[in-house]
């Protein structure tokens, strides 16, 4: 029997519902709904191509970001976690120099091998982003040869979760597998995915998504020599804490926000540039404390209380780790709260200046307070201004906190997730 009716059968009879259990963070006899996807996922390559006698599966999860708010571009610390929401793919090779990609619910891409050039007018297009990790696995010396693939995505779109990360790492991984004997690490795939996103995509983003995506679990990056990182993933079992994971979408508009974004790693370069620095990780913050009363008339109180919070915050990035490491989850919470005030005080990314009327993350943040009280924690999420809120729900209040933040931001807004302990993976 091919291989591929081996693998279909095995799925139908959820005969890997330990694995999956483990991979998704749920009990063994709720598996039989991801082996479903899978075998979805198989079924829907066959109606794309053809059948083939060997096919691959593929995962790359989202990630989510703990600590250190707007620190990694400053070459500070942060803490970052994947979870148990992913992008899979089937994928076999097709013995051409084409790479065919059908993302469910999206145009068929077609790459020619022999075609690889960065292209602006293919900036923030899935394709580019497959381009670009083909293209740097070749430069690597990476034999790489025409694929199809079929992917389908549960990851949430314009959440924080890093849906492009996922998909990066996703084709790094499906590349990995078919054409290198999975010997590409986990974190070089990350800065593969970092390349593609950097020179083909038109985005500058820092490694912290591709990251914690690629290597899984909870991961500690500290970002001092940004082509080499120190990483650290860290071993810890989030399930028996007795706490949930919530990301809450506060249905903030994302539009016309560039300046805003900009304007933080801008002004906390104007204070680095005060101390004939490049990033505030070359300053000393008991330097910077020191020129405080300067530096408001050189750079502005803002740009001030901003490099304030860039120096806690990436020093509490390290702090939660080793809590974590020393299963002192209370003090993590309480600085996963201080984190969140920080972000709110000092760096000012809730609430767009200026604006009145639309305070979408600060009203989920006041909701968070007003329920959760002395319980759990929670922060601003991601870039900030519009997008998610994070909180670390008692599972004993879970149903209570979602349905009073639901009468608020409405039906389906706050997804409850788990930390999932694997990274990408070829699923086996």
């Amino acid at each position: 029997m091919e291989l591929s009716k081996i693998l279909k059968q095995d799925l139908k009879n959820n005969k890997f519902k330990k694995e999956l259990a483990e991979i998704y963070c749920v009990k063994p006899e709720e598996t039989y709904l991801y082996s479903e996807r899978f075998l979805k996922v198989i079924e829907n390559y066959e109606k794309t191509y053809t059948p083939v006698e060997n096919i691959g599966l593929f995962s790359a999860p989202g990630r989510t970001e703990i600590g250190g708010n707007h620190t990694d571009h400053q070459h500070g610390k942060v803490f970052a976690a994947s979870i148990n929401l992913d992008v899979i793919a089937a994928a076999s090779p097709n013995g051409q120099d084409i790479i065919q990609i059908q993302s469910e619910g999206y145009p068929l891409d077609i790459i020619n091998i022999k075609e690889l050039n960065p292209d602006e007018k293919e900036y923030n297009q899935a394709r580019s982003l497959i381009k670009g990790v083909v293209a740097r696995f070749i430069e690597l010396g990476y034999n790489v040869k025409g694929f199809n693939a079929y992917t389908s995505s549960n990851v949430l779109k314009g959440s924080g979760l890093s849906s492009s990360a996922a998909f990066e790492v996703l084709i790094g991984n499906i590349i990995n597998g078919l054409f290198c004997s999975n010997e590409v690490s986990a974190i070089e795939i990350a800065k593969i995915g970092q390349y593609a996103e950097n020179i083909y995509f038109g985005k500058p983003s820092g490694l912290m998504d591709q990251m914690a995506s690629s290597v899984g679990s909870a991961v500690a990056i500290d970002f001092a020599n940004t082509e080499n990182p120190e990483i650290k993933r860290v071993e810890f079992d989030f399930t028996k804490t007795g706490y949930t994971l919530c990301i809450i979408d506060s249905g903030a508009d994302h539009a016309d926000l560039t300046g805003e974004y900009a304007s933080i790693p801008f002004e906390m370069k104007e204070i680095a540039k005060y101390f004939d620095k490049e990033y505030l990780r070359e300053v000393k913050k008991e330097e910077f404390i020191k020129q405080i009363p300067k530096l408001r008339e050189k750079a502005g109180d803002r740009a001030v209380l901003r490099a304030l919070h860039y120096f806690n915050d990436s020093e509490r990035a390290e702090k939660e780790a080793k809590a974590l490491e020393t299963n002192n989850f209370e003090e993590f919470l309480s600085l996963i709260k201080e984190s969140g005030q920080s972000s709110y005080m000092y760096l000012q990314n809730i609430n767009v200046c200026g604006s009145a009327k639309e305070q979408a993350v600060a009203i989920v943040l006041a909701m968070c307070d007003e329920i959760l009280k002395t319980q759990g924690a929670y922060r601003v999420h991601g870039g900030g201004f519009a997008g998610t809120v994070q909180a670390f729900v008692p599972i004993n209040i879970l149903d209570e906190f979602k349905s009073k933040i639901e009468a608020v931001t409405g039906t389906g807004t706050c997804h409850i997730l788990s930390i999932r302990p694997f990274g990408g993976i070829q699923f086996k």
